[in-house]
């Protein structure tokens, strides 16, 4: 070897090179940081998901009167994913509530459809006699300070919240004539100028409403979570 060739760098980087490093650097990254992402999902998942049940739980006991259910209500599942009338958007879960053994009270998750801003998130609590135990918005996207009184947490109206005009009625304690905002004809109030927040709810409450009387016994009768022997919505005419 001579001194010239002792003394020669080593082979300069080329883009290739550079390019090479780069991707291989890169891929190394990715795979470290998906690796650590989905080991804190796992990680963290059953605490999120805890956290999540838990948040449903406090808004269930929040619509029924204390006492009225015995069993793990959480645990009671019933979801179909047909859509019960055009008023209300699938799926729709039926939490229910036994008392000794017997129908006591169903919760009904679903969501309104019609909302100003969208779909609204419900809880329908619905006494095994038909008599709404409460009804809550979980969900909604309405304009602030305008529709969005139908949130209890939001209506100003601290005295007579509008949600709780619902309270203590049933689908047969008035015409289903009746079950619509005053601004069509029905016997809900409404704040002018946000019609179309109230109108999706009332509408919503009422199919439901009328869903659970006619299927009642189905509805506590069919297996858990599956809905195997539960209902089949059939179709209805357009929501009024």
């Amino acid at each position: 070897m001579t001194a010239d060739a002792a003394n020669t760098p080593g082979t300069p980087d080329t883009p290739v090179r550079v390019a090479f490093r780069s991707a291989a650097t890169l891929a190394v990254f990715t795979a470290v940081s998906t690796l650590f992402l989905a080991t804190s999902y796992t990680l963290t998942r059953p605490v999120m998901e805890a956290s999540v049940r838990a948040k449903k739980m406090r808004a269930i006991e929040e619509i029924l009167p204390p006492g009225i259910f015995d069993n793990d209500i959480s645990a009671d599942i019933l979801s179909l994913d047909s859509e019960l009338s055009p008023a209300l958007i699938a799926p729709t879960t039926f939490y229910r509530g036994r008392k000794n053994g017997a129908p006591a009270v169903l919760v009904v998750e679903t969501s309104a459809r019609g909302g100003y801003g969208g779909p609204i998130g419900l809880l329908i609590g619905v006494r095994a006699d038909g008599v709404v135990t409460g009804v809550r918005v979980t969900e909604h996207r309405e304009t602030p300070g305008l529709g969005d009184y139908i949130d209890l947490k939001k209506d100003k109206n601290r005295k007579n919240p509008w949600i709780r005009r619902f309270d203590a009625l049933s689908f047969d304690a008035r015409p289903e004539s009746e079950w619509k905002v005053k601004k069509d004809g029905g016997s809900f109030d409404f704040i002018a100028g946000a019609t179309l927040s109230p109108r999706a709810v009332v509408r919503a409450v009422r199919d439901t409403l009328k869903f659970v009387a006619e299927h009642r016994d189905a509805l506590y009768g069919a297996p858990e979570k599956d809905g195997a022997a539960a209902p089949h919505p059939q179709p209805q005419g357009d929501p009024s």
